[in-house]
């Protein structure tokens, strides 16, 4: 009697399993049905990546709700361009909920947490890899990877890109959010260094700088942490820009932690690949320049340039705003760290490039930023949503090149001509009168998933002018000058374990650091009894030998599947 219970109670756990949501054969047939249904009442397709993805029919009763956050120049989504073109050439209607980004940043969570009141998707959903997995294993995210097959673009770029496969799958081998991904080899090296060849010219006629002629004054010129100081020293002391004053003018300025035109690069000069993380892959290996004795080296030596105000103190507590305000009109820079100069000041033809500086022991390298060119958690969709074929089948339209380009810029006849170039290419049009690229661009373009990598810059879109100009000062003045072997932090994937290790620890680290940090560079540098108690607490109670292994062994499991 208990055998024959058994084997019925047996039997129906078999037959209840399919009725689970993980995946099994009675869901499979559950949308293969849908999907079905789709494709005979409305004329669903997505194999054929130009031809509408629904017929008339389709368009009319079918529709999707999206909620994003928006810039705060930019159109609604729903009267941009790019988006009514998008309507016109696949039949899917969607509906955008624009909010700004902070209001975003208060509802997130009331957002998830109400199931009875989601949208179907949330684009810029700036998702971090704790909130994908948590979210996942409630199952309130759509497993993107399920439906792949709905997706040509975005399978064929996981199928040639391993690497970038690697970043959007998280610990139970599935996909949760589609990525933007804009690969121009600009975000690696964040930093420029520019010098008033004007006022050069004059400290060297005043021989105020040895083993330097105007002649040297030109695009790459390289010079040595002493040859710049005595330039910065020159400028701190004299009226440069001739306005009768000597205490107007800015010898070296930068945004302190910026996301670029930072300080990163004066680490440099003792052979520090630094970044805002102070974390770097030196051949494979997860490093952290905090720990290197040259650490405390730099930091001395810059502190010394911020106490006799060869670096301006105003860099520390500067917006990105007001250090652009800043530089125009009156000339108050001398040298500066940006990607161009001819956004910070009114005259840059008067600036140029300089070579990363060589330190006190002969060491000249650039940073390596961990701004990821590869940005994973962009857009979610939830669990449940009717029709999502569709709706994934609409979005992996953004990954073809020609409408990631307009996506990212602009739409044609707007920011692009409306016939390509003689290389059947996108190029942009002349800017309207009183408008700027960035106007321009942020006004008619809602950004996010995108997929321009090199094969969309060399026979798909030209690029940005102004993006050519900074790829070709980095060529030929920053990345010769970062060691092979030194790359950035890629975006990893975690486990829940590794993600409640680092909520734990790596705030709280961060914060040491940053505290110590800028103390050090105002106040002077750093002793030898301070640094001993840094690196003790490194090692101990901000536990980064602990942060650093988990960042090592995710990063190991990144290498090995790319």
């Amino acid at each position: 009697m208990k055998r024959v219970l058994s084997m019925i109670t047996i039997l129906a756990i078999v037959l209840a399993l399919p009725a689970c949501g993980g995946g099994g054969k009675q869901q499979d047939n559950r949308t293969k049905s849908s999907v079905d249904e789709l494709v005979a009442n409305y004329g669903y397709q997505w194999t054929d990546t130009s031809a509408p993805i629904l017929n008339e029919t389709g368009a009319k009763e079918l529709s999707f709700n999206i909620y994003s956050s928006k810039n705060a120049s930019a159109l609604d989504y729903n009267d941009m361009k790019i988006m009514q073109d998008l309507y016109d050439s696949t039949n899917v209607f969607v509906s955008w909920e624009n909010v700004s980004e902070s209001v975003y940043s208060q509802q997130k969570n009331l957002i998830f947490g109400n199931a009875n009141d989601r949208p179907d998707a949330i684009y810029h959903a700036g998702m971090s890899a704790g909130e994908i997995i948590k979210y996942a294993q409630r199952n309130v995210l759509l497993p993107i990877s399920d439906y792949l097959e709905y997706m040509p673009n975005f399978s064929k770029i996981l199928e040639e890109r391993p690497d970038i496969k690697s970043q959007l799958t998280s610990e139970d081998g599935k996909i949760y959010s589609l990525p933007r991904v804009e690969e121009m080899g600009l975000l690696q090296s964040p930093n420029i260094l520019f010098l008033n060849k004007n006022w050069a010219a004059k400290a060297i006629e005043a021989g105020a700088v040895s083993g330097l002629s105007k002649d040297d004054l030109k695009d790459g010129v390289s010079l040595t942490a002493a040859q710049m100081e005595a330039l910065l020293t020159y400028f701190r002391d004299n009226d440069m820009n001739g306005n009768g004053k000597t205490d107007d003018e800015r010898p070296m300025s930068f945004v302190y932690n910026n996301w670029q035109g930072n300080q990163c690069d004066l680490y440099g000069m003792f052979g520090l690949n630094d970044n805002l993380e102070h974390r770097v892959i030196v051949d494979g290996k997860v490093t952290y320049t905090v720990l290197d004795e040259r650490f405390k080296e730099a930091t001395n030596f810059i502190a010394n340039w911020v106490k006799n105000d060869l670096i301006d103190k105003v860099s520390f507590e500067l917006s990105q705003d007001n250090f652009l305000a800043n530089g125009k009109g009156l000339e108050t820079y001398g040298a500066f760290y940006w990607w161009e100069s001819e956004t910070v000041v009114s005259n840059p033809e008067n600036y140029i490039v300089c070579a990363p500086l060589v330190g006190p022991n002969g060491d000249q390298t650039a940073c390596v930023s961990n701004s990821p060119e590869i940005s994973t958690g962009e857009l979610i969709f939830f669990n449940g949503v009717p029709n999502v074929e569709v709706l994934l089948t609409y979005f992996d339209r953004y990954y073809d090149p020609m409408i990631s380009a307009q996506i990212n810029y602009g739409p044609i006849g707007i920011v692009y001509e409306e016939n390509l170039d003689a290389n059947g290419m996108l190029v942009q049009k002349q800017l309207p009168e009183g408008v700027t690229t960035d106007e321009l661009r942020l006004q008619n373009a809602p950004l996010g998933i995108i997929y321009l990598s090199d094969y969309a810059w060399n026979n798909v879109v030209n690029m940005e002018p102004r993006a050519k100009l900074r790829l070709e000062r980095l060529d030929a003045y920053v990345t010769p000058y970062i060691p092979a072997g030194v790359t950035p932090t890629p975006n990893l994937q975690f486990t829940l374990q590794e993600l409640n290790t680092l909520s734990s620890y790596e705030n709280n680290l961060n914060d040491y650091i940053r505290v110590n940090l800028i103390k050090w560079l105002m106040n002077g540098g750093v002793s030898d009894a301070d640094w001993e108690t840094f690196q003790k607490d490194l090692s101990g109670r901000t536990h980064l030998p602990d942060i650093q292994k988990i960042y090592q062994d995710a990063y190991d499991r990144y290498a090995s599947n790319s």
